[in-house]
């Protein structure tokens, strides 16, 4: 995962869309692409892979720790998926929102596909104000006009400016990996609704993600925003 570099401005503000509506927080920001928990994200040299296998190392550089997938106990050896796994040989790479119903942790569909599933990473600021891993959010792109929804499903960048690729490519971004870098200017404005996912439900693919967001009668309409 990536630790973005650029100057982060954030907008504080308690919207309460309706009497029975969950409040919501929002961040406007600029976005780093995050690909962690595609089975394609990692692998070895030769594979090719949604971003560069240097940038699991981000955030743990001090102790070369790897982070971005899954590692044997000596910590540098990756463990690789099967034969059965969509990508067989590369990289295990995981999400800190996880599927709590599936015990093996070397099942590469325990984590938040980046490259299917819309996701922001949880920051400093949503956690502050009660959002934790799972809980919907709307985001919404002041360049393209798009809005669409999705779940906080990793952490790991404590400002919060980071998003899957498939968030930034259902925004009208053209990226198709991880190694292009992003979105750098403050056009970004990330919905939090805290608490809307109590029972920690994980989505395997964006349609429920948008289908609970509508029962739950969430909002993505930004059309009032400046």
């Amino acid at each position: 995962m990536h630790e973005f570099k650029a100057p982060l401005l954030a907008i504080l503000a308690v919207l309460s869309m309706s009497a029975d509506a969950p409040k919501s927080v929002e961040l406007t920001t600029s976005m780093a692409i995050n690909v962690d928990g595609a089975p394609n994200a990692y692998g070895p040299p030769g594979k090719p892979a949604l971003d560069y296998e240097l940038n699991a190392h981000q955030g743990a550089k001090a102790s070369g720790e790897i982070v971005g997938y899954l590692t044997k106990s000596d910590g540098r050896t990756p463990e690789v998926q099967g034969s059965q796994d969509s990508f067989p040989g590369y990289y295990i790479s995981t999400t800190a929102y996880q599927d709590k119903s599936n015990p093996n942790r070397l099942d590469p569909r325990k984590y938040v596909d980046a490259s299917k599933i819309n996701y922001v990473v949880l920051g400093t600021f949503a956690t502050h104000h009660g959002a934790k891993l799972g809980d919907f959010v709307a985001v919404h792109s002041k360049k393209t006009g798009k809005s669409v929804f999705g779940i906080i499903g990793d952490a790991g960048n404590s400002s919060g400016a980071e998003g899957s690729l498939a968030l930034l490519q259902a925004l009208g971004y053209p990226f198709h990996n991880g190694k292009a870098g992003g979105v750098d200017a403050k056009d970004i404005v990330i919905r939090y609704f805290p608490g809307s996912n109590p029972g920690r439900h994980f989505f395997t693919s964006q349609d429920q993600i948008d289908q609970e967001a509508a029962t739950l009668a969430l909002s993505n309409d930004f059309e009032a925003q400046p």
